[in-house]
């Protein structure tokens, strides 16, 4: 009974992190020619997660679910807190950019961190490159060059390297993506 109990607890948090963040999103789009739903990012990223790396931790899904919504949105960090506890708060903070930082900032930033993170945030961070390498190959920001596409596919590269060991097949998924590079258009 214990099991089933934790189990219906672990998907009621995951599900209250969706509707969170659909609220928190509801009114965002992403930069690709569709203008898609903010929200299919973060959903994205749990689902890399999840069925894709076999991750199954509430908390880590939780946070890759939320881990734009104090960066991207008027969530305060005490929000977060107040509703999904302290480790989960503390997770999505490792991986929220500054952005108040000049872009190029952020950017070196993440590669300099990345090595530095929690197990749990290298795994969000990860997920969250294999997604935007994905949206580049499939549906681009409508706006970006070529040279711009591959700039940002060999920045991730570099932000990558400090997460290697962290998962070896989702590091599989990223390389498989990485290798697309010629495919940029």
């Amino acid at each position: 009974m214990n099991a089933i109990k934790n189990a219906s607890q672990d998907i009621g948090i995951v599900i209250e992190a969706l509707a969170f963040a659909a609220h928190k999103h509801r009114d965002q789009r992403r930069k690709d020619a569709n203008a898609s739903p903010y929200i299919n990012h973060p959903i994205a990223l749990a689902n890399v997660l999840a069925n894709e790396g076999g991750v199954s931790d509430p908390a880590v899904l939780c946070a890759a679910i939320l881990h734009d919504t104090i960066e991207d949105t008027e969530t305060k960090v005490v929000e977060l807190e107040e509703k999904f506890g302290s480790r989960i708060t503390a997770i999505v903070l490792e991986v929220t950019d500054d952005k108040t930082l000049d872009p190029d900032v952020r950017k070196q930033l993440q590669i300099e961190h990345a090595p530095h993170i929690s197990p749990e945030a290298q795994l969000i961070k990860l997920a969250d490159k294999i997604s935007n390498l994905r949206d580049i190959l499939t549906s681009p920001p409508a706006d970006w060059s070529i040279e711009r596409k591959q700039a940002y596919f060999d920045w991730t590269e570099k932000v990558v390297a400090g997460l290697r060991g962290i998962h070896p097949g989702l590091e599989l998924v990223y390389d498989t993506l990485y290798a697309r590079r010629a495919e940029l258009r």
